[in-house]
């Protein structure tokens, strides 16, 4: 059994069920109990892990308040947005709805999240009981538009069997450098577990990088204007940094020697076969490559942990922290809230889903299947210890929290243009443009926005 890693307040005060969707539908007002009409709360997530655990915080809910039914639809993360951005378009919004820092200020710009700042001041929610950061992301110029949900980082997954024939222990893994001049002993490393077609390692001065059977990384170039579970990582571990502006963005720092540099090496881990083609990635998605064993290494969520540890995966799999580079290591963090629709019919009763979500009684029963980390302090004790009695070690991710080796999501105002913008240069470059002239162009696009 791995041992149990806890998350103190003060070690983490650096971390800044389908169902059929009829929106805001069901009667009128209502109250708490037995009292009131019934009324139907459409509450929406992406998270297919996550949605039978919330399911039964509904029913929890349910239970106490009769007249109060959760209708809850989980749908995949791109579609999410896209269909979420739809329905508030067309006044349809869910009653309620998780969401994510890259799209809060975009809801607060265009008035679509409810203010609770009054509802939070007369329930007397206590925010210090939550980890320190979570609770102060969710306002804006003093108002509160989400109570905090959870909190998460990553860390590198790497095939175990693949790391220790080619030689690397958990210590030499842990003790891994990056740069992006050589790559570093991180370079080394996934060199080492790539192979070609006659079976020689990418250290091989024979490899052929047109001929591979296993990529030693798997890098991810679908994640927007962030790069959290990818190249936003290395760029930060080599000064990179998303603004110099306090608060809100409106200018940005894409177009850096840092961030050009960070993306010329992995374009050059793509065109060595070190990682796969931009335009050969798999459609399957990570954990399948992984599991495939088509891959050796990625960037993961600590929120994947309980999938890819599972004593059923079909490949032994293990978290290390992600590499140091030049100035020092990174690790992405974020977290989320559950946010109203300002347009919803059932305020009141929205409120009160949202503040059980945020409640201790949901927080710790989620908590205790170890797939997330909730927003208070107490759930997150209760999810480590859920983690250790399934052998699942969370150290990759806790220590790094405990070291101050996080940075934090930005918050964007129009993060789906942001988002757009710099991940069609981040693909681009993968698929052999320049790097510094791909990204100054991104960056005067982006900074456009906001002329």
């Amino acid at each position: 059994m791995k041992k149990l890693v806890r998350v103190t307040a003060a070690a983490i005060a650096a971390l800044s069920l389908t169902a059929t969707a009829a929106c805001s539908s069901g009667g009128g007002g209502g109250g708490t109990g037995s009292g009131g009409e019934p009324v139907t709360l459409e509450y929406w997530l992406w998270d297919d892990l996550q949605a039978p655990l919330y399911q039964a915080c509904a029913d929890s809910f349910t239970a106490a308040n009769p007249n109060i039914t959760i209708n809850i639809t989980q749908t995949a993360w791109a579609q999410y947005w896209q269909n979420l951005t739809t329905q508030i378009t067309a006044g349809s919004a869910p009653d309620v709805f998780t969401n994510q820092i890259s799209y809060f200020a975009q809801f607060v710009e265009t008035n679509q999240l409810l203010d609770l700042t009054p509802y939070v001041e007369e329930s007397g929610i206590d925010m210090a009981a939550y980890t320190p950061g979570t609770p102060e992301r969710w306002v804006l110029d003093g108002k509160r538009y989400g109570l905090p949900k959870d909190w998460d980082t990553v860390a590198m997954l790497y095939n175990v069997d693949i790391a220790t024939e080619a030689g690397y222990s958990a210590e030499d893994i842990a003790a891994l450098e990056w740069n992006p001049t050589d790559g570093g002993t991180f370079e080394e490393f996934i060199r080492a577990m790539a192979e070609d077609g006659q079976g020689r390692d990418g250290n091989d001065p024979e490899f052929d990088p047109g001929d591979v059977v296993r990529y030693g990384y798997y890098p991810e170039w679908g994640d927007g204007a962030v790069g959290q579970n990818g190249w936003g990582n290395f760029a930060h571990a080599n000064g990179f940094t998303f603004t110099n502006d306090q608060g809100i963005p409106t200018t940005f720092n894409y177009d850096s020697p840092q961030l050009a540099e960070t993306a010329t090496w992995f374009q050059r881990m793509i065109q060595e076969g070190i990682a796969p083609q931009f335009d050969a990635q798999s459609s399957l998605g990570t954990q399948a490559v992984m599991e495939n064993e088509d891959a050796a290494a990625t960037i993961a969520g600590s929120w994947l942990a309980s999938t890819y540890l599972d004593d059923a995966a079909p490949v032994e799999f293990a978290f290390a922290p992600v590499p140091a580079g030049p100035q020092g290591r990174f690790a992405a963090s974020n977290g989320l809230s559950d946010a109203i629709w300002a347009g919803t019919d059932h305020p009141e009763e929205a409120y009160q889903w949202v503040e059980y979500l945020a409640s201790a009684e949901c927080q710790e029963q989620v908590a205790e299947s170890g797939v997330i980390f909730p927003a208070l302090t107490s759930a997150t004790d209760l999810a480590l210890q859920a983690r250790e009695e399934q052998g699942i070690d969370s150290s990759a991710f806790v220590d790094r929290v405990e070291a101050g080796e996080t940075y934090a999501i930005p918050v964007f105002e129009q993060a789906s243009e942001v988002n757009l913008v710099v991940q069609d240069a981040m693909q681009a470059i993968a698929q052999g443009a320049p790097a510094l002239e791909t990204l100054a162009a991104a960056d005067q696009e982006v900074e456009a926005l906001f002329r």
